[in-house]
C-alpha cells in the first residue's frame, strides 16, 4: 500500500537564514514564487523566523509587503510562518495585545499555517498564540523543541521519551491541528527519530512534522527512520541552500525513497528549474557564506548544540571584537552557561542568549558581564527552565535586580501592560498604518530608521550605487552632491587616465569607489601630508590622554541608551549605558567613581570596540 508524505519547502525562510544569514531579497523569490506554487508542496514556508527582523534590519524591504506579493504568486501552496510564541518574531515576551494583533495581521496578509513554538516547550508562552491563530481560522501547528541535556538523547534525564509525550498531549489539548518536531541543531538521531515518532503516532491523532538540519549530519537519514515510523510531513530545500545547517535536499529525499512504498505528491519535473535559478542568484550573496562552517558537517554540535545559524552570528561578533581566536574558547563554555540556566534548548531567542553570555565570559571574564536577557530568564521572564536555573547562579545574576532575588512563577505576560496603544503615539508622526505600529512594537531600536526609508524621509540608493543616505523631508526633490573636502581649489587633483573602481564592503554596506593614484596634478601633497602628520600627532596625544577619564566600548554593537546623565555622580559598578550586540542587551558598568561630563552616542548609533561613549571629570 503507498502511503503518501508531504513537504514542507524551506527554501525562501529557513534555508537561506541558516545558510546566508536571512539576506535573500523579496525581488529573488518572487522572480520564481509562481513556478515553486506549481511543484505542489504540502506548504511553502516564506515568513517569520529571522526574516522579518532581517528585512527592515539590513534590507530596507517591509516584511508585510513581502508577505502580500507571495501570497498573490503563490495562491495554491499554503503559506507557513515560524513564530515564537509569545516572542512572535521578536526577542522578548510581548504583551498579549500585541500577540493577538500580529497573528490576525499576518492571518489576514497571507499565512495559512502558524508554526508556533517556545524556546522552553512552555505552555504558558504558547496559550496566547494558540488561542490567537484559532480565532483567525488558521491551522495551529504546536511544535515540540527537540533537544537534549546529556549524550543519551531520549534516555537522558530531562528531555526523555515521557517528556516529549506529555509535551504532546498538552499540545493537542490547545486545539493543535499538527505537531511538528523542531530540531534546529540536528541532534535527533534515525533510531531515537523511529522510537519517538512511533510513541507520539500512538498518543496523539493529529499529523506529526518533522523539521530538521544537516548540521551533524544524520539529518536525511533521520528523516528515513521517521517515515518508516509514520511521520506524515518533512522539510526540505532546494539543493542549491540545502544540507549543511540548512535542510535536507528536496531531489535527494524524494530519488531516495523511488521505487519504495512512499510517495511524494510533489511535480519532480519542476525541480530543475527551481534549482538552476536559485544557483543562479547565490554569487549576489557570496559574502554571506564566508566564515561559515555551514557547509560541512560539525560534529562538535553534538556538544555546544548551537544551531548553525548562529554560529555565524559569533564568528561575526568575535571579529568584530578582534576576538576570533576565542571561538574554540566560547563553544566550550556554551554548555556550562546551559546547564546554569537549567538546560534550555538552543533555539531563538535561548540560542542568541546563551551564545552572547558565553561571549561575555570568556572575553570579560566568568560573570563580569551578564547581559539583561540573561537576568530577565533568570528572574522568569522567559518562561519555565526544563531544569532549575542553579540557585548560586541567581543570586549573582540577580544581586542588583530591582525586583529582588525571587523568580515569579506566574505566566510572564501577565506581567506586561498593553503596547500597540504607546507603540501608535511613538511613531504616530510617520504612520497610523497597524503593520508598522508593530514593526516598531518588535523592534523599536531599528523601527524609525526603516520607516523614515520606507516613506522616503530617507534615502538609501540601491546596492547598484553608492549607498548614500541623506535625511530629507516628505516632500524634498533629492540631489546628493558630489563630495566636498578641505583642499582649497588649486589642491584638489584631476582624474587621471590610471582610475581603477573597487567595491567597498562595510558590514552590510556596499560601496563603489574610484581609485586614482596620486599624480602630478595633487600640487600641494607634501604641504597636506606635512599638515596632517602634525594633527595626527595631536590627536594621538589627547587620545592617550582622554582614554584615562573615558569609557571605551568593550564590544562593537548598537548603542541604546544611557542610564546617566551629564554631572551625574557614579560609582564604580555603576550600570551607566546597555549596547544592544549579538541581538542581546549588555549594561555597562562604570570603572570608577567619577562624574559625568560628556554623552557623545544618540540612541541607533552603530560603534565599534574602542569607541568613547562617556567621558568623565
Amino acid at each position: 500500500m503507498i502511503r503518501k508524505i508531504g513537504i514542507t519547502d524551506t527554501t525562501f525562510r529557513d534555508a537561506h537564514q541558516s545558510l546566508m544569514s536571512t539576506r535573500m531579497k523579496t525581488e529573488d523569490i518572487l522572480a520564481i514564487a509562481s513556478k515553486v506554487d506549481d511543484i505542489g508542496f504540502h506548504s511553502a514556508e516564506v515568513w517569520g523566523g529571522a526574516t522579518f527582523d532581517s528585512a527592515i534590519r539590513f534590507l530596507n524591504e517591509d516584511p508585510w509587503e513581502r508577505l502580500e506579493k507571495i501570497k498573490d504568486l503563490m495562491p495554491k501552496t499554503p503559506l507557513q510562518m515560524l513564530l515564537r510564541g509569545q516572542s512572535l518574531v521578536g526577542y522578548r515576551a510581548y504583551s498579549d495585545d500585541v500577540v493577538d494583533q500580529f497573528i490576525s495581521s499576518a492571518a489576514s496578509t497571507g499565512i495559512d499555517i502558524f508554526r508556533v513554538f517556545d524556546a522552553l516547550n512552555d505552555e504558558f508562552n504558547l496559550t496566547r498564540a494558540a488561542e490567537a491563530v484559532k480565532k483567525s481560522g488558521k491551522h495551529l501547528q504546536m511544535t515540540l523543541v527537540y533537544s537534549v541535556s546529556d549524550d543519551d538523547g531520549l534516555n537522558g534525564n530531562i528531555y526523555n521519551l515521557d517528556y516529549y509525550l506529555e509535551k504532546a498531549k498538552s499540545f493537542q489539548k490547545m486545539s493543535a491541528d499538527s505537531l511538528c518536531i523542531k530540531d534546529m541543531a540536528g541532534l535527533l538521531s534515525p533510531y531515537d527519530a523511529y522510537e519517538l515518532v512511533s510513541h507520539l503516532k500512538s498518543n496523539v491523532d493529529i499529523p506529526i512534522q518533522l523539521h530538521s538540519h544537516c548540521t551533524s549530519g544524520m539529518a536525511p537519514i533521520t528523516y528515513l527512520k521517521a517515515i518508516e515510523a509514520g511521520v506524515d510531513v518533512i522539510d526540505t530545500a532546494i539543493s542549491p541552500l540545502s544540507m549543511g545547517t540548512s535542510q535536507p535536499a528536496l531531489e535527494s529525499i524524494v530519488a531516495s525513497l523511488r521505487n519504495s512504498e512512499y510517495e511524494f505528491s510533489v511535480n519532480d519535473k519542476l525541480f530543475n528549474e527551481f534549482s538552476d535559478y536559485i544557483e543562479s542568484i547565490l554569487p549576489k550573496y557570496e559574502k554571506y557564506f564566508s566564515n561559515q562552517i555551514s557547509s560541512r558537517v560539525d560534529a562538535g554540535v553534538l556538544s555546544h548544540q548551537i544551531p548553525g545559524g548562529m554560529i555565524s552570528n559569533l564568528v561575526s561578533q568575535l571579529s568584530e571584537m578582534n576576538e576570533l581566536d576565542k571561538l574554540p574558547k566560547v563553544l566550550k563554555e556554551i554548555p556550562n552557561v546551559r546547564k546554569l540556566l537549567g538546560y534550555p534548548a538552543l533555539v531563538t531567542p535561548i540560542s542568541q542568549m546563551v551564545a552572547a553570555q558565553s561571549v561575555n565570559n570568556v572575553v570579560f571574564g566568568k560573570d563580569k558581564l551578564i547581559n539583561s536577557q540573561v537576568k530577565d530568564y533568570v528572574y522568569g521572564l522567559y518562561g519555565r527552565p526544563p531544569a532549575p536555573v542553579d540557585s548560586k547562579y541567581i543570586s549573582i545574576a540577580l544581586k542588583d535586580y530591582p525586583q529582588g532575588n525571587n523568580p515569579i512563577s506566574s505566566r510572564p505576560a501577565d506581567l506586561l501592560s498593553a503596547e500597540l496603544d504607546q507603540a501608535a503615539e511613538e511613531i504616530k508622526d510617520l504612520s497610523s498604518d497597524v503593520k508598522d505600529i508593530l514593526i516598531h512594537t518588535l523592534f523599536p531600536n531599528i523601527s524609525r530608521k526603516f520607516l523614515d526609508i520606507k516613506f522616503g524621509h530617507i534615502q538609501v540608493e540601491s546596492e547598484d550605487s553608492d549607498n548614500t543616505e541623506k535625511k530629507i523631508d516628505a516632500n524634498d526633490s533629492v540631489a546628493v552632491e558630489p563630495n566636498k573636502n578641505n583642499l582649497n581649489s588649486d589642491e584638489i587633483p584631476t582624474r587621471s587616465d590610471q582610475i581603477r573602481s573597487f567595491n567597498v564592503f562595510v558590514e552590510d554596506q556596499y560601496f563603489k569607489v574610484d581609485v586614482d593614484p596620486i599624480n602630478k596634478n595633487f600640487k600641494s601633497i607634501e604641504k597636506i601630508e606635512q599638515s596632517n602628520s602634525g594633527k595626527l600627532k595631536n590627536k594621538a596625544v589627547k587620545s592617550n590622554r582622554a582614554k584615562e577619564n573615558t569609557l571605551i566600548a568593550p564590544m562593537a554593537g548598537t548603542f541604546l541608551r544611557y542610564e546617566v546623565e551629564v554631572g551625574q555622580e557614579i560609582k564604580s559598578g555603576d550600570s551607566v549605558l546597555v549596547i544592544e550586540s549579538m541581538k542581546m542587551e549588555n549594561s555597562i558598568p562604570a570603572l570608577t567613581d567619577s562624574v559625568v561630563s560628556e554623552l557623545p552616542f544618540k540612541p541607533g548609533d552603530a560603534i565599534s570596540k574602542g569607541d568613547i561613549l562617556i567621558k568623565w571629570e
